[in-house]
């Protein structure tokens, strides 16, 4: 350790210090250049023997330099400590004691003494009050910055020299602007509560200072020409949000209310207002616009933050022709509650300097109202902040006094530049309160009565303002007291017309559905490619640069596949590749994430080759000439959670795209359950918005055990209504070879979910024949290919893997009276085409659903009611039985249940 001059509890600082002067002299100041490089013990740096004596007399220069230099350094790593930025707090903050003067050797007696500062505030030297008066004001007032953790010296100079330069106040115009839209807030909670008593709205009372930060986030914007901001929130304030940012029209919003006959006949089941998205233009005053969109979100709070992500991806990737660097402005707003407490949050900071998943930096706005539903943060997190887990990203804190919105406009200005500087992400702490409860209808002082004491004492944000405008003289009351009349005039306009506005018309039934599910009729798609096209995609796998050097192992898989076509036996990673160049060569991107998804988890895709000895890239799918689209196939962070919100929320904002989300294992999917019940499968019917992400999740029992074995069939089955979804999983790589061009080219976006193979990929029972991926389209039902139907008295039904075992079996013991059909598509159930292929075998045959998982598991409990109205007589099951877990632990006995089950198929 080294150790300043007796520098006490903040000897912290000199060693922090001393270690940055060693990785880079550069990145410290003059003083402690100076102080490190003289020729003092380097075991340990002592002061001079003057020096050192505070006995007898003051510190030398440079040892007092050094003194008021870790001040400095002290209170750019603590002041934030030390801040005012709890309105709710009696009085200022106290004193922080590693923030005292003592601890740095300095006393009362050297406050008027002049120091060496090295260009602190602009100055070669400073006495000891002027700066504490300046680490004061740039540290210690209304906002707390946290930003010494940063590993970019860069960066945190940057954020520095801004904090430590003087701050004007906002000029007349811009202080009428702040009272304008703290009034519109206000007026706008308080006419719900008037009118809508009783009613939950999810207000933003005690935070309305979020709609000053948030316009000034627009307005630097569109000054900066980010065309367009996408906004994720939950609940709390989103109504506010909706009618004073985004421009949803007040008459709308109050219709809501109302309830009106045509929300109540919509097809649609709809959503709760305070959940739904909107698209509008803000507007500034000299005429400058952005667009901006809300996105709609469940009450799973923090789970939008990485749908946002993805559709401000797309949105970029989209724009990526021109000449602009990240168009697309993200902003995320937070609770602190759940800021600090979902996993998801820190998923999706770890993504925002990744590759695959960067967006130029997001300004992620905490409205912290220091309360969770009734839980204090003593019980909700172990951090002093609500904001920790963002310094894992290297991002800069703001904490801001909501009660100071002078001082929320500085810091989003702050914010937003630093975003442009280093397309990172930023946070800002706006610390405020929550006027009600966690609802209008709760009473928060059973919970927290002295908090709420407190609370119904304060004026509101509007109200402080005001007051300290017209103390100070820079505004008049008629100027104050016009910006609200004119406010609530358009509110009482608005309330009258949603009152008198006619019933609407019943909106289009969106889906399908007769009782039963759906019908599961759909057009086939014309999803053949030619010969040529095929020949041209294969050719790019083994089409090398010329100095490339292919990994020897995967060189020969690369030979294998390009000879395929001529071999007429195609495996599964081949009608993948040709099913993904073919999309390219039309013009339809592709972008594929997950898990060692390049490579792929069994090592069958090499989507992305790596050169031996270079480390050099090379993507085969990227070289197929100048007018194919962009494969874009990228390795996900070992998340399921914020990675499948992201690629639902890439495909939700680029439809024309194919994109592809793929589970390392299936079973992994459960880490994204809330992504799956709450957007894929649910909303088009709660917001009428449709993502056509695709889910290739590997499936199978194949003596692996419990987990990696099943994707949960049954999970995503018992989701499925209104036509919803697609559910498939196909036995033949030719048909997953349509399916995945049917999900691209079909008019109509909805999530595709496809249980893919692991055994299956190097099958050759298991290869499609080149014939198959140049005609016809993905077949929903394979036949079976008896040249006898009418001496079928057994009609297995089946799905996947467990195919090849059965025909195998049929095959090894010759039996002929036993067909074997494949139901390749679970949903939409297609019923028309098994009732006709079922048919085609007399009327007594006997027709039995044959499934691996247990019976309790899997399709069974979803196809058994269907199958059998497609048979028009009983369907039994062949399954393993009724299990708690998806599989044994032992591979010999999975053998042995595998064998039995299929023996039992043909009893």
């Amino acid at each position: 350790m080294l150790h300043g001059p007796e520098f006490g509890i903040n000897e912290w600082i000199v060693d922090e210090q001393y270690e940055r002067y060693l990785r880079d002299p550069g990145s410290v100041d003059r003083t402690w250049r100076d102080f490190f490089s003289s020729p003092l013990p380097a075991a340990r740096r002592e002061p001079p023997e003057a020096a050192a004596n505070a006995q007898d007399g003051a510190d030398s220069a440079a040892a007092g330099a050094v003194r008021v230099a870790a001040l400095i350094d002290a209170h750019r790593a603590r002041g934030h400590l030390a801040a005012d930025t709890n309105p709710l707090a009696a009085g200022r903050a106290a004193a922080h004691p590693e923030l005292d003067i003592a601890a740095f050797g300095l006393g009362a007696e050297d406050l008027p003494e002049q120091f060496v500062v090295d260009g602190f505030a602009g100055a070669d030297t400073m006495t000891l009050r002027q700066v504490l008066k300046f680490l004061q004001d740039s540290y210690c007032r209304t906002v707390g910055t946290e930003y010494m953790h940063i590993q970019s010296s860069r960066e945190r100079h940057w954020v520095q020299q801004r904090l430590e330069a003087p701050q004007a106040r906002p000029d007349v115009a811009e202080q009428l602007h702040i009272l304008y839209r703290l009034g519109a807030a206000e007026s706008f909670e308080t006419f719900l509560q008037t009118k809508y008593v009783g009613q939950k709205r999810y207000s933003l009372e005690g935070g309305e200072s979020a709609v000053v930060l948030l316009d000034a986030l627009l307005l630097r914007s569109i000054r900066h020409g980010v065309r367009e901001a996408v906004i994720a929130m939950a609940h709390r304030g989103r109504l506010n949000v909706l009618a004073n940012i985004v421009g949803k029209p007040y008459a709308e919003i109050f219709g809501e209310f109302e309830d009106a006959a045509g929300i109540r006949s919509d097809a649609r089941s709809g959503d709760v207002k305070y959940h739904l998205g909107a698209e509008g233009t803000y507007r500034a005053l000299d005429g400058g616009t952005i667009a901006v969109s809300l996105l709609a979100n469940p009450s799973h709070l923090e789970i939008v933050g990485p749908v946002a992500q993805g559709v401000a991806r797309a949105k970029q990737d989209r724009a990526a022709h021109g000449s602009e660097s990240f168009p697309v402005l993200p902003i995320v707003v937070h609770g602190d509650a759940a800021f600090a407490g979902q996993g998801v949050v820190s998923e999706t900071l770890n993504m925002s300097q990744l590759p695959g998943y960067r967006t130029g930096g997001t300004v992620h706005i905490v409205i912290n109202n220091q309360i969770g539903f009734t839980t204090s943060p003593v019980a909700g997190r172990s951090g002093a902040y609500a904001t920790d887990v963002a310094r894992s990203a290297g991002a800069p804190v703001f904490h801001v006094n909501g009660d100071d919105p002078e001082a929320v406009l500085r810091v989003a200005r702050l914010a937003f530049d630093f975003r442009q500087a280093f397309h990172k992400d930023v946070v800002v702490d706006l610390l405020c309160y929550r006027r009600h409860g966690h609802s209008e209808v709760d009473d928060p002082s059973i919970t927290q009565p002295a908090m709420y004491d407190r609370i119904d004492a304060r004026p509101s944000v509007r109200a402080l303002y005001a007051e300290e405008l017209l103390r100070r003289g820079d505004v008049g009351e008629r100027q104050v007291e016009g910006a609200l009349r004119d406010v609530r005039g358009h509110l009482d306009r608005a309330f009258a017309e949603a009152r008198a506005r006619s019933v609407p018309r019943p909106r289009e039934p969106v889906g399908v559905a007769d009782g039963r599910g759906a019908t599961g009729s759909q057009a086939a798609q014309a999803t053949a490619i030619t010969e040529t096209t095929a020949r041209h995609v294969i050719a790019s796998q083994t089409a090398l640069p010329g100095d490339f050097s292919v990994h020897p192992r995967v060189l020969p898989q690369l030979q294998k596949r390009a000879a395929m076509l001529d071999a007429d036996a195609i495996d599964w990673a081949t009608a993948e590749s040709l099913a993904i160049g073919s999309l390219l060569l039309e013009g339809i991107p592709v972008r594929l994430a997950g898990q060692d998804s390049r490579r792929g988890t069994f090592g069958q895709r090499h989507a992305v080759l790596t050169d031996r000895r270079t480390g050099t890239e090379h993507t085969p799918l990227n070289r197929l000439g100048a007018q194919a689209a962009a494969f874009a196939p990228y390795n996900s962070t070992l998340s399921e959670l914020a990675a499948l919100a992201f690629e639902y929320g890439y495909a939700l904002a680029r439809p024309e795209a194919l994109v592809l989300w793929e589970a390392q294992f299936g079973d992994f999917a459960n880490g994204a359950q809330t992504v799956i019940d709450e957007y894929i499968s649910a909303s088009e019917q709660k917001w009428g918005q449709s993502s056509g992400v695709t889910l290739l999740l590997p499936h199978g029992l194949e003596g692996q055990g419990p987990d990696h074995s099943s994707a949960r069939i049954e999970r995503f089955l018992q989701l499925c209504a209104q036509e919803n979804m697609t559910v498939a999983m196909p036995s033949l790589p030719g048909n997953y070879f349509h399916l995945l061009r049917q999900q691209a080219l079909g008019e109509r976006r909805r999530p595709l979910i496809v249980f893919t193979p692991k055994s299956m990929l190097r099958s050759k029972a298991a290869t499609s024949r080149l014939t198959e991926l140049t005609r016809g389209a993905f077949r929903p039902v394979v036949p079976d290919r008896t040249p006898d139907p009418a001496g079928i008295r057994r009609v297995l039904v089946c799905s996947g893997k467990v195919f090849h075992d059965l025909d195998a079996h049929r095959r090894e013991s010759g039996r002929q009276d036993t067909a074997i059909v494949r139901l390749e598509r679970l949903y939409p159930f297609p019923e028309e085409e098994l009732a006709a292929e079922i048919a085609r075998f007399p009327a007594d045959a006997e027709v039995r659903w044959v499934q691996e998982e247990p019976e309790n598991q899997g399709a069974w409990t979803f196809v058994w009611p269907r199958v059998q109205r497609s048979a028009s007589r009983p369907v039994d099951c062949v399954s393993r039985p009724p299990a708690a877990a998806p599989a044994v632990g032992s591979a010999g006995r999975h053998v042995g249940e595998q064998k039995d089950l299929v023996v039992s198929a043909f009893r």
